[in-house]
């Protein structure tokens, strides 16, 4: 790679697409050097199931003659993004990370594919994933294991791993993830990037792959908050092929992330995200309070609140999404089981032992968590934790049960539905990032962002690259 391969990659979102629309910047010469870029480095980092160097050059021939004629179609036009490898692509394979769906090519896109497209995007490639989103990073799924660009031992988040990899060692400008549990957020912070969840029903799931058909979200990872905002703008709203889509109004994104926060309200719920749990790291509460020290010298007004019901928001995320996935793969389980890797299979099989009266149950008290926190939310404005409990672990600490051993700072936006924003907020002694994370009231997107990248711009983690 050349020093100009180099810093092209390192461009963001907002900075391209100032250049592409003024002729500074030929899409065709952005395109080719994230390829140069991907053939240098994904034989290391494996963020990549499928390169789609030929397409993704004659799609940004296209859109370079575009904008030449003054057809610019926005920020996304000419911008190089790939998808995590369970968004439907017309044409060329979705695996879902699975041997299950190996050789699966679909018949159209998912929205949010065609949706980019329509931005004038170049889909450079498909991206590596733990299986079927939730097996974890497991040698016997059949597919290669995306590495963590910060340090190739351990892993860069799931389940939207390559999706993390890859933005982070600047391997694509952007990327769309999936979250059911965290599997957005989690990846963002564990790769030292920015990640969003929007609301529930802000972005179709029409042609994405399902792991639980009430908890999954669609959504971004970026290098910053702002390049987040640009590339939600052009997948949200309303979708006639997503039932569960809504038709609020799309804000401005972009314009929503520039403005101070003073006189912001921001709750901090100490009594679950900062108990003293010995399976939580003490690295990753100090730079989170560090943090939450930032946004109070920035003018935001900081009070401790409680959810009472965050004590089961564990277990009803794991019956929920458990037994949902076991209705969708439950077929496939029990006539070719030994397709899927031992990692999801063992938490598949999991879904068919609950009851449906354990499923109701879990949904009743996931009722009462939304209404807990719609309570605390007429009083803050937004609410404050660590990303993950954990910095990223290595690839031989994780098994099976990993995630049930440790609690879920991110499940519990996926059970209300509400935004959920990860921002980097600094490095552990072992140069590992860690991640803040902002939640917001549902449908206010504009007051996570703003929150969001205020603190990014005073605190300036994104300046920091991985040694890649």
């Amino acid at each position: 790679m050349t020093q100009t391969t180099t810093e092209l990659c390192y461009l963001t979102i907002r900075e391209a697409g100032a250049l592409l629309r003024d002729g500074g910047l030929s899409p065709v010469e952005l395109t080719r050097a994230f390829l140069e870029r991907i053939e240098s480095l994904d034989g290391t980092l494996q963020a990549y199931i499928t390169v789609l160097a030929d397409d993704a050059m004659a799609e940004a021939r296209t859109a370079e003659a575009e904008i030449l004629r003054g057809e610019y179609r926005g920020p996304m036009h000419g911008i190089p993004i790939a998808l995590k490898d369970l968004y439907d692509t017309k044409g060329v394979r979705t695996t879902a990370g699975s041997r299950v769906m190996a050789d699966r090519v679909p018949t159209e896109d998912a929205t949010t594919t065609a949706l980019l497209r329509a931005s004038g995007a170049v889909l450079l490639g498909k991206l590596a994933m733990h299986e079927f989103a939730l097996g974890g990073p497991d040698p016997t799924c059949g597919f290669p294991l995306a590495r963590n660009p910060w340090s190739l031992e351990h892993i860069p988040g799931g389940s939207s791993s390559g999706s993390g990899a890859a933005v982070a060692a600047g391997l694509c400008m952007g990327a769309l993830g999936s979250c059911t549990g965290g599997s957005i957020r989690g990846p963002a912070s564990h790769c030292g990037i920015a990640g969003i969840k929007a609301t529930y029903g802000r972005v179709s799931r029409y042609g994405v792959v399902p792991l639980s058909w009430t908890l999954d979200h669609c959504g971004p990872l970026t290098w910053t908050v702002e390049d987040s905002a640009i590339m939600l703008q052009a997948i949200a709203g309303y979708d006639p092929k997503d039932p569960t889509t809504s038709h609020a109004p799309v804000p401005d994104y972009l314009a929503s992330v520039e403005g101070d926060i003073r006189g912001l309200r921001v709750g901090v719920p100490r009594h679950y995200f900062f108990a003293d749990d010995p399976d939580v790291s003490k690295d990753t509460l100090s730079a989170v309070e560090t943090a939450l020290g930032v946004l109070e010298d920035l003018g935001a007004v900081l009070e401790d609140v409680t959810v009472p019901s965050l004590a089961y928001a564990g277990a009803a995320q794991s019956v929920i999404m458990a037994s949902e996935a076991f209705a969708y793969h439950q077929s496939n389980l029990r006539t070719r089981p030994q397709d899927f890797g031992e990692m999801v299979r063992a938490r598949f099989r999991i879904g068919g032992l609950f009851t449906a009266g354990e499923y109701v149950q879990a949904q009743r008290a996931r009722n009462v968590l939304k209404r807990d926190f719609a309570e605390v939310l007429r009083r803050v404005d937004v609410l404050a934790s660590p990303t993950m409990s954990n910095p990223a672990p290595r690839f031989d600490e994780v098994d099976a049960m990993s995630t049930a051993r440790v609690p879920s700072f991110t499940g519990p936006y996926n059970l209300t539905g509400m935004p959920a924003i990860s921002v980097p907020c600094g490095f552990t002694p072992e140069g590992l990032p860690v991640g803040l994370q902002i939640a917001g009231k549902p449908f206010d997107e504009p007051t996570v962002f703003r929150t969001a990248y205020a603190y990014q711009q005073q605190a300036r983690w994104f300046e920091r690259r991985p040694p890649v």
